[in-house]
């Protein structure tokens, strides 16, 4: 499990770690499920820490499933604050090498478009196990999105419908990996809404996105 700034809601549900260590600067702890064991990594925002923590769970923990869950922006009227998604395919929209080959900004040389697909069976699965759930696609960079007219224009772009900071990096690492990803997101903030309702709604939400995340992964 991948966590940006939401390690709260982790230590809030599931207590006291088996084993806690930092590892490359990163803070991770260690829960015995029972069925599976889970780790919880605590990356910090943005994408290039979101990265590396991503791969460190892959390589070190062997991870077999990574989850990110956490708080977003929404960009449009539906979703709105303590809605909770999961996301289809991320747009890492400040991504552009399009100045010397064949791509357009947002995508990657390896990819039709500018969209990065989560695991789709996995996504499936979450709308079966939590039907109040919808599908998702998040732009995703290194900016804090704070406002209504940044937000619509994010939405009219490139048909976003939440934003933040850690998605690109998190399924792009996991697809070069062919690690499965599940990303379960809530709105902090909606379309009008901005860093002040993010700082106030950032436990709030943050406990409500994790509950649901953990209901899908205990019937995974």
């Amino acid at each position: 499990m991948l966590v940006a700034v939401e390690m709260g809601a982790v230590l809030s549900r599931y207590g006291q770690a088996v084993a806690e260590e930092t590892r490359h600067g990163f803070r991770v702890l260690t829960y015995d499920m029972g069925a599976y064991r889970l780790f919880v990594i605590g990356s910090g925002a943005g994408e290039i820490a979101a990265a590396a923590a991503c791969q460190l769970l892959i390589d070190r923990y062997e991870a077999e499933l990574v989850v990110n869950f956490g708080v977003v922006g929404g960009l449009t009227e539906e979703m709105g604050q303590t809605r909770t998604c999961v996301v289809e395919k991320v747009v890492h929209y400040d991504f552009d090498t399009s100045a010397y080959d064949d791509t357009v900004p947002g995508q990657y040389f390896e990819y039709p478009d500018v969209y990065l697909p989560a695991t789709a069976s996995l996504v499936k699965r979450a709308v079966e196990i939590a039907p109040e759930l919808k599908k998702v696609v998040c732009a995703s960079a290194d900016k804090f999105v704070d406002g209504g007219e940044a937000k619509r224009a994010l939405h009219e772009r490139w048909g976003a419908d939440i934003c933040e900071m850690e998605a690109a990096a998190v399924v792009l690492t996991c697809n070069r990996s062919a690690v499965p990803c599940l990303l379960i997101k809530t709105v902090s903030d909606g379309l009008t809404q901005g860093g002040e309702d993010f700082g106030t709604a950032l436990r709030h939400t943050s406990e409500l996105c994790l509950e649901v995340a953990d209901k899908i992964i205990r019937e995974l």
